[in-house]
C-alpha cells in the first residue's frame, strides 16, 4: 500500500472508532477522563499557565497562514494532480483528529454528569417556576447588597486579570462538596481573536491542544466571571456545553465574592426568563416585572453588546457549531447550551440558592 493512503485511512478507523466509543462512556470515564487527561491537562497548565499571552491562539493563526500559503502553492496544480491534494488534506485532518481527541476530546464520550451525580433530568412547568420564583429572589437581594440600588445595574470593579486570579475560589469552594470539579494551576488567557469571536457570537473557547482557555475580553464584565468558569470547566474535562454552563455557575455563586455571584444568578435567571418568554408570554411578563430594573438594565447591556456585532457571520459560525457539537455525541447541539436548567432545578430541589 502506498504511504499517501495511509493517513487518510487512519480517519475512517478514527470515526469508526468513535462511533463504536459512545458505548462505553464508563471506560471513557475511568481510563481517559479520570486518569490520562487529568494528567495531560495538568501538565499543560503548569507548563503554559505562566505563559501571559495565548501560545494556543499564536498556534491557530500560524496554521491560517501555512494553509493559506499551501492552498496558493499548488493553486497551479490542482486540476491535474487534484488526487494527490485530497490525499493530502484528508492526512492533515487525520492527524489534527488524532490529537484533538487524545488532547481532549474523547471526555465527550465520557460518563454523562447528571449520572455521576446522580441527577434527574425531567422538570415539569411547576419545577420551573418555582425555581424562577426562587432565583429572581436570590438575585434581586445579591444586586441590591451590591449596588443599594434597585435601579441600578451591576458594575464590576476588577479588572480582568483580577478576575481570572478570583474565580479560583469558587471551584474551590465547588470542589468541598464534589472533588471531582477541582481545578489546579490556572492558565486562563485573553484571546488574541477577541473581535473575530465577538462577530463570530462566542464569549471563549478552550484550545483543546494546548488546554488555555481563551475568554474574549470585549465581553460586559459581569458576565466575564461565568464566561471564565465555564471555560475552565472544558479545562478539567467537561465536554458537553450544558455541563459547563451548569459547573461555570456553580462555581460562580459558590465563590465567596458577591460580584461572582450575581454572574451566576444572573445568568441562570436570562436563560429561565428565556424559556417562559418561549412557553408562556403572559408568565414570563409577570415574571420580568418582579426582576429588579438594575438586572434587567444588565441584561440589555449584554444584548446592546451582541446587537453591534450582529452580522451573518455569527449565524454562519453558529450552524458550524450546531453541526460539529453534533457530530462529537451532543445530539441537542447548541440547544444544548440551554440544556442546563434541567440539572439546575433538579440540583436545587434538595438545596437552598
Amino acid at each position: 500500500m502506498k504511504s499517501k493512503y495511509i493517513l487518510p485511512l487512519f480517519l475512517l478507523v478514527q470515526i469508526i472508532f468513535l462511533r463504536f466509543l459512545r458505548y462505553f462512556p464508563d471506560y471513557v470515564e475511568g481510563f481517559y477522563s479520570n486518569n490520562i487527561f487529568l494528567r495531560i491537562s495538568h501538565f499543560l497548565r503548569i507548563g503554559l499557565g505562566k505563559i501571559p499571552f495565548s501560545l494556543g491562539d499564536c498556534i491557530y493563526a500560524f496554521l491560517i497562514l501555512a494553509i493559506i500559503g499551501w492552498f496558493w502553492k499548488i493553486r497551479k496544480t490542482w486540476r491535474t494532480e487534484w488526487k494527490d491534494h485530497i490525499l493530502t488534506i484528508l492526512g492533515k485532518i487525520s492527524i489534527f483528529y488524532f490529537f484533538f481527541h487524545v488532547l481532549w476530546a474523547f471526555n465527550y464520550y465520557r460518563e454523562p454528569l447528571f449520572e455521576k451525580m446522580e441527577i434527574k433530568r425531567e422538570y415539569t412547568d411547576a419545577d420551573l417556576l418555582a425555581f424562577t420564583q426562587k432565583l429572581i429572589v436570590k438575585t434581586n437581594e445579591i444586586q441590591y447588597q451590591i449596588t443599594k440600588n434597585k435601579n441600578s445595574k451591576v458594575v464590576f470593579p476588577y479588572s480582568q486579570k483580577e478576575s481570572f486570579e478570583m474565580i479560583l475560589n469558587g471551584y474551590d469552594n465547588l470542589a468541598k462538596e464534589h472533588p471531582y470539579f477541582k481545578y489546579k494551576t490556572l492558565s486562563v488567557k485573553k484571546s488574541l481573536f477577541s473581535i473575530p469571536l465577538t462577530y463570530m457570537g462566542f464569549g471563549g473557547y478552550l484550545n483543546p491542544f494546548t488546554n488555555e482557555a481563551q475568554i474574549n475580553d470585549l465581553l460586559p464584565m459581569y458576565n466575564f466571571p461565568l464566561t471564565t468558569s465555564h471555560e475552565m470547566a472544558h479545562q478539567i474535562g467537561f465536554a458537553s456545553e450544558n455541563e459547563c454552563n451548569f459547573i461555570g455557575v456553580l462555581a460562580s455563586v459558590k465563590n465567596d465574592n458577591l460580584y461572582y455571584q450575581y454572574s451566576g444568578y444572573s445568568f441562570a435567571l436570562r436563560y429561565c426568563l428565556g424559556i417562559w418568554q418561549y412557553k408562556n408570554e403572559d408568565i414570563f411578563k409577570h415574571l420580568k416585572k418582579k426582576v429588579n430594573v438594575g438586572i434587567l438594565k444588565n441584561y440589555q447591556e449584554s444584548q446592546d453588546f451582541w446587537k453591534k456585532y450582529d452580522t451573518f457571520i455569527d449565524e454562519g459560525f453558529h450552524f458550524l457549531w450546531d453541526n460539529f457539537l453534533k457530530s462529537n455525541n451532543q445530539k441537542d447541539g447548541m440547544e444544548s447550551y440551554s440544556k442546563f436548567i434541567d440539572l439546575m432545578i433538579n440540583y436545587y430541589k434538595t438545596r437552598e440558592l
